[in-house]
């Protein structure tokens, strides 16, 4: 954030001030609008690609959206939000459900305050001017002390709102997750069956002992173990055979030009002399010379070293290395390797796995713990397994030594670009830099505009990529963690640095320094501050509203970039599709934290400068519109934390209101306002005592699931199997579900029948707004939960469950090649030139007349096609 320290100096806000800030902003924003409109319209495979595309489940896709201009808009905000929870994720649903909430509780917030803080405010005869005076600085501290009574029961409500709103949903998310994670969809599960140990002591590295201590109920047990020496065979294999394919395409390509060519200089009987040096009986050889065919060096970067014909070469290495990759995992299978102090434990059911979960497993202090289930294969990190506890202890406090001085001291990288945008001031004045005086002006414009703004983006986002890599030097053991650990990290990095520092001064080390040289002047510090930041953050919301949210929606620069690579860089048949196939994922531990901590700025001035408030509801409003269009339509889940982003997000909600609190009662202190000093501190107390009342109880339920809904679920289970088989199966809609629910329309319809299954009679908004434990229960939230999408009681083979947990390189296959078809039917020969140790097709991609790739994106599964594996 370029602003950092500029709060402090801001002018009073005018009604011009703000119109000069939103204008250009709005430009923009219209101008994105528009471009997202246009392109929508003939880039379906950008801006609408779950609607249709292969990769993609059918249960997994989102109705399609009319074609026209604005004609989209009714039934895309007819779609409910938990259709992301039936189609895509629980994080994406909760996601979306966290935006919506800090929007209803900006705008519950606009409607208290309003009425009663702007008149107390406007008229306290303070020396205030212009939008100032809606804010408490314009209360004369002197005269007119007992209004602060008004902004302190006000404060009651507004706070106690918040809190209720984050128990509410708290209670909200435990029910959700409980009917989720019990569902078959997603009960039936590996992920949900194993529990991953780490820290195992050596004794305990033995399957045999590992059964004796767990019982009967143990399915498959993967001891974790070393495989560098695997992973190198396995990554020399994948890169040979990925450089064949492309040499075999390159190869295609250039016979097929000098097809081309021929035709066009001696029509379509042109052929080209057969080179006497070619090898007798080769296709290629007759449109591609020996000296022309696709070569590499042997040396370091390809630069030096012997020079050999890379389709020989590879085909050579291949028969080599693929026997000794499959001689190397055959041995690791049979138990022939360094065992690592981490265990993977398959149950045959959920509740044997929730119950070792939530058992101690070791009498000895930090060993097999800490315990994590519903890791998927694809997310372990595999290098933190072989963390010892000793060591996992020594890195966790050092990680978070150093981004604790990363976030006190990023100031200083961000004061060099600062620098940068004055270099032309410090040039006259620093003699070894007056050389870049003599730059033209374009240049040095150049340097002293654009070059800053660049830095300073990359710098911002080079810190969640810091945060996660630190996350796995501390032994996180999956990606899941990594991205919790991220959002906990990236969250306080934008409070302290983005929110705090911002507001009181341009350094945090500034802020430390002037805390241990007075800690009493702490509360002093930021009530002093905070109202002359907030004309800062109305301008903020207006840019990040605006400008940032319309950038979120049309992905201008995602959009090119993708155009480019997908055009230009993708070479072989194999790009093209990964590149289609793959959509773009949201990384929840960088996004979630920015809209949390708008969110704490918002709930951090409720009180102070209420007109925050509207500006705040807005902004987020329109974020709120441009992730779900991203959601329901463009973005995809990789990473699955079960939903446990939500509570982590819910609970930071918690930093705005004590950041306020103190603020206020460093306000009152120094008015010497003592009924309302005493008030404050009184509820700052309750809030205490309110936040660690909701941690005992939620946090439990939070990471474990209870005994009696398993039990439940199970039998719940049991008769609908046993009402099936005597009526029948149910009616199955388009996508899956059962009795013709589709879309997730109906189910969110059914939720109000749900929710007062209990009473028997129709309840009111307010009932369930107020009873969360009642209206929406287990019960409730089982109507919400996605079922039948598959087959939930055939999801594996018996090879993918044996090599579920094993390292990637140990379940690694052999890729198979894909290569293009050409008309000359050198393809075919290539292929069996190709020896039988590595397969090899052309099958489902041609060279056009304009050497041009060609494959079918919408209809055909292309032969490197996997289907997705629900672990």
């Amino acid at each position: 954030m370029s602003n950092q320290g500029e709060a402090t100096d801001t002018p009073p806000a005018s009604a011009a001030s703000l119109y000069l800030t939103l204008a250009p902003v709005a430009l923009v924003a219209g101008v994105y609008l528009a471009v997202f409109l246009v392109l929508r319209k003939s880039h379906r495979r950008y801006y609408a690609p779950r609607t249709y595309l292969g990769s993609l489940r059918p249960s997994e896709r989102s109705p399609a959206l009319p074609n026209g201009l604005f004609n989209w808009i009714g039934p895309f905000w007819k779609i409910p939000d938990i259709h992301s929870l039936q189609h895509q994720s629980l994080d994406a649903y909760l996601f979306l459900r966290f935006l919506r909430i800090i929007v209803v509780v900006c705008f519950v917030g606009c409607c208290v305050l309003w009425p009663v803080l702007f008149p107390v405010n406007a008229t306290g005869s303070g020396p205030a001017q212009q939008l100032d005076i809606l804010s408490y600085s314009h209360v004369n501290r002197d005269t007119e002390q007992n209004r602060y009574y008004a902004h302190t029961f006000m404060a009651w409500i507004f706070y106690g709102f918040v809190m209720y709103m984050i128990m509410r949903e708290s209670i909200f998310y435990v029910n959700l997750r409980q009917a989720f994670l019990l569902s078959p969809f997603y009960a039936n599960r590996i992920s949900s069956r194993t529990v991953l140990f780490i820290s195992v002591p050596d004794e305990y590295l033995d399957e045999a002992r590992l059964r004796k201590v767990f019982g009967d109920s143990v399915k498959n047990v993967w001891i974790a173990g070393e495989t560098e020496k695997l992973d190198g065979l396995v990554k020399e294999r994948d890169e040979v055979a990925m450089r064949l394919e492309k040499a075999e395409v390159k190869l295609l390509k250039l016979a097929n030009a000098n097809r081309i060519k021929a035709m066009k200089k001696g029509g379509s009987d042109a052929r080209a002399e057969e080179p006497a040096d070619a090898e007798p009986g080769s296709l290629a050889a007759r449109w591609v010379p020996d000296k022309k065919r696709p070569t590499h060096r042997l040396g370091p970067l390809g630069l030096i070293g012997k020079k050999v014909d890379t389709i020989n070469w590879c085909r050579t290495e291949l028969q080599r290395i693929i026997p000794s990759v499959e001689a190397a995992q055959a041995a690791y299978r049979a138990g022939t390797y360094k065992k690592v102090p981490s265990v993977f434990i398959e149950f045959y059911h959920q509740a044997d796995a929730e119950s070792a979960y939530q058992v101690l497993a070791h009498h000895q202090a930090l060993r097999m713990t800490p315990k994590y289930i519903g890791v998927t294969p694809g997310e372990v990190v595999w290098s933190a397994l072989k963390v010892s506890w000793w060591q996992r202890i020594v890195r966790r406090f050092a990680v978070l030594g150093f981004i604790s001085a990363l976030i006190i001291f990023w100031a200083i990288p961000v004061a060099v670009v600062g620098i940068i945008s004055n270099v032309t001031y410090i040039a006259h004045r620093v003699f070894f830099l007056n050389w870049l005086l003599s730059l033209p002006s374009q240049v040095l414009g150049l340097i002293q505009g654009l070059l800053p703004s660049v830095a300073l983006s990359i710098l911002m986002s080079l810190v969640p990529i810091i945060m996660r890599l630190c996350a796995k030097l501390s032994g996180e053991p999956s990606l899941s963690r990594v991205e919790l650990f991220t959002q906990n990290a990236y969250f306080a990095f934008q409070l302290i640095q983005v929110f705090l520092v911002s507001t009181v001064t341009s350094s945090a080390s500034a802020v430390v320094t002037q805390i241990m040289n007075d800690p009493q002047s702490t509360t002093t510090i930021l009530s002093e501050n905070l109202p002359k930041a907030s004309n800062f953050y109305i301008s903020y919301f207006i840019v990040q509203g605006l400008g940032v949210a319309s950038g979120v929606l049309s992905q201008v620069v995602g959009f090119v970039i993708f155009t480019i690579m997908y055009k230009f860089l993708a070479g072989t048949p194999r790009a093209l599709y990964k590149k289609w196939a793959n959509l773009s994922a949201i990384s929840w531990g960088s996004v979630l934290p920015v809209y949390t901590n708008i969110a704490v700025i918002s709930i951090t001035y409720a009180a102070i400068a209420p007109l925050v408030l509207g500006f705040a509801t807005i902004g987020l409003s329109l974020f709120y519109l441009a992730w779900r269009y991203n959601i329901f339509f463009v973005t995809d889940t990789t990473i699955d934390t079960r939903g446990l982003i939500y509570p982590r997000a819910l609970k930071q909600l918690f930093s705005g209101v004590y950041i306020s609190e103190l603020c206020m009662i460093g306000i009152f202190a120094t008015s010497v306002a003592i009924g309302p000093l005493v008030l404050m501190i009184a509820f700052l107390i309750f809030t205490i005592l309110f936040h660690l009342t909701i941690n005992s109880a939620i946090d439990p339920l939070l990471y474990n699931l209870p005994r009696t809904l398993e039990v439940e679920a199970e039998s719940k289970e049991m008769r609908v199997e046993s009402s099936t088989t005597r009526h029948g199966s149910h009616s199955t809609g388009r996508n899956g579900y059962q009795d013709g629910v589709q879309d997730g329309i109906s189910d969110a319809k059914e939720m109000s029948s749900a929710d007062t299954a209990d009473t028997g009679k129709k309840s009111g908004f307010l009932s369930k707004f107020l009873k969360p434990w009642q209206y929406c229960n287990y019960e409730a939230m089982r109507k919400l939960v996605p079922h039948d999408a598959v087959d939930m009681n055939n999801l594996y083979t018996d090879e993918i469950e044996r090599n579920a947990y094993f390292p990637p390189s140990v379940s690694s296959g052999t890729p198979l090649l894909w290569i293009p078809e050409d008309p000359m039917g050198i393809s075919k020969q290539e292929i069996q030139d190709t020896p039988p140790v590595i397969s090899i097709t052309d099958e489902g991609c041609t060279l056009s007349d304009k050497n041009k790739l060609e494959w079918d994106t919408e209809t055909v599964r292309p032969p490197v096609w996997e289907e997705k594996i629900y672990y």
